[in-house]
């Protein structure tokens, strides 16, 4: 087996150096993770394949759930021909119709329109058949399927994951994601059999030499923000490298 790799979601150009430079295998490139991940700007982009390693696209115009309508469909299908453009190597992207299940019809179209390798997003996790979604994300042409097995925490999923992995037999990567850090990571992987992660790798930023009016005004919250931290991404790889010797 080779080593287990690590994807870290990123949503600033801070971020997404501090991963690049600290071990990640591969980005996720977003807007606004406290929403779940949007679109980035085609700024960020650029920005992002400058640092040496690949870089997938997270298509989502909108916080909420995944049922778009014909105009947030437009907006993806324009976003998913940008990103190729702006040079990713391949997008993030999920959809579901009114019965709970993948828009497949749609799907195809982004897939065919951004012409790039494509990662499921976890609208998988909102289906109403897990399994009936994979078996379209395959025919689909999806690389993966990130999920957390359904449950808000992917250490809380970890059932259905080692089903999905058992079920997709190489055909579909299935990787863990929501909340994976580097204290669960093992765990997670040995009761999977799942050979990728994803993980956002942050730490709260003390925000206090901030302007007073940024605080006062609601730019930056007094709590502080979320960035990706360099120590949290090294000690995710220390783990997945350990992983990779037991495994192996």
């Amino acid at each position: 087996m080779g080593d287990v790799l690590l994807e870290v979601c990123v949503d600033t150009p801070a971020g997404a150096r501090i991963a690049a430079e600290s071990g990640a295998d591969r980005l996720e490139l977003c807007a606004s993770l406290n929403d779940g991940g949007l679109t980035p700007t085609g700024g960020l982009q650029r920005f992002a394949q400058d640092l040496g390693i690949p870089v997938y696209v997270m298509l989502r115009p909108r916080q909420g759930d995944f049922a778009y309508t014909e105009d947030e469909k437009t907006v993806i299908l324009r976003d998913a021909r940008e990103a190729g453009q702006n040079g990713a190597q391949g997008i993030v992207v999920g959809a579901i119709t009114a019965d709970l299940s993948l828009d497949t019809d749609f799907l195809a179209r982004v897939l065919d329109e951004a012409g790039l390798p494509a990662t499921l997003h976890r609208a998988f996790d909102t289906v109403q058949e897990p399994e009936a979604a994979l078996e379209d994300a395959v025919k689909l042409g999806f690389e993966r399927i990130l999920t957390s097995g359904h449950a808000p925490r992917a250490e809380d999923g970890t059932d259905l994951i080692a089903r999905l992995v058992e079920l997709a037999s190489g055909r579909i990567s299935i990787m863990p994601g929501s909340g994976v850090t580097s204290e669960n990571v093992q765990s997670i992987l040995q009761k999977t059999g799942a050979r990728e992660v994803h993980s956002s790798c942050s730490s709260i930023l003390d925000c206090t030499s901030q302007s007073p009016l940024a605080h006062t005004l609601g730019f930056v919250p007094t709590s502080g923000i979320k960035e990706t931290s360099a120590d949290a991404v090294a000690a995710m790889k220390a783990v997945l490298r350990s992983e990779h010797r037991v495994v192996a």
